[in-house]
């Protein structure tokens, strides 16, 4: 069965939005825990808009289960990466003006820069996973520059419009799956994943984690925290 990693972005989200120290990152990390959750997510953007530094330092210390760091791999972010030491480090592209992030990293044109910061990463014992669309060129130079893992970008096959487009892009996401499998890859998945869509992703046995965030904060809002997650966990 794939394991539950909640992303707590949108929690600080919230908090930032009125420049308060609430709602706490820390409790809703709690109850994440709690309702036994793999892991916590969340993405230290390197404009802040969200999770904070000392955010990450705080779960760092009080998390039981392990905390998965979305970065970009930006020198300053790397570098705080490595003074905390996350369990698993997963990197993203980034860009300032994108609401959400909006597409895999490409492997090939970081080939690398991304091998050093791996390189580092694995001299402190931080898993490294990268964040690519289902593109078996991406996946091979994945297991290039010495990842741990893939996480399969779900956006595209979330975002699908039409029966016809939603198969299109499920199919993509298993073949890559199976194909990192065979390279020896292991393999997470996220992105756009809600109530409706994440069945089919999820039943895919070869896919260890499941990143989600905004599908259950959203549903917070009318449920609780503890019910969203709960509810999450029985679709899975």
């Amino acid at each position: 069965m794939a394991k539950l990693c909640v992303n707590i972005d949108h929690i600080a989200t919230l908090r930032q939005a009125r420049g308060e120290n609430f709602p706490s990152v820390i409790q809703a990390a709690k109850i994440v825990e709690k309702t036994g959750c793999d892991g916590v997510t969340v993405h230290l953007r390197e404009d802040r808009r969200h999770i904070q530094d000392k955010d990450v330092i705080d779960l760092k210390k009080i998390l039981k289960t392990k905390l998965n760091l979305e970065m970009s791999i930006n020198k300053n972010i790397v570098d705080f990466a490595l003074k905390v030491i996350p369990v698993e480090a997963t990197l993203v592209p980034e860009k300032r003006q994108e609401l959400t992030t909006e597409g895999g990293l490409n492997v090939i044109r970081y080939k690398s820069k991304l091998k050093k910061i791996i390189k580092i990463f694995h001299q402190k014992g931080i898993i490294v996973s990268l964040f690519i669309n289902p593109d078996l060129k991406q996946i091979n130079s994945a297991k290039e520059v010495n990842a741990d893992f893939i996480e399969i970008h779900t956006g595209h096959y979330a975002n699908a419009k039409n029966k016809r487009e939603i198969e299109k892009e499920f199919m993509k996401i298993k073949k890559a799956v199976y194909y990192a499998k065979k390279t020896g890859l292991r393999v997470n998945a996220g992105h756009g994943l809600n109530y409706d869509n994440v069945k089919r992703i999820a039943q895919i046995k070869e896919i260890e984690d499941l990143n989600i965030g905004f599908s259950i904060i959203a549903r917070t809002l009318f449920t609780g925290l503890e019910n969203a997650i709960k509810e999450m966990l029985k679709i899975i």
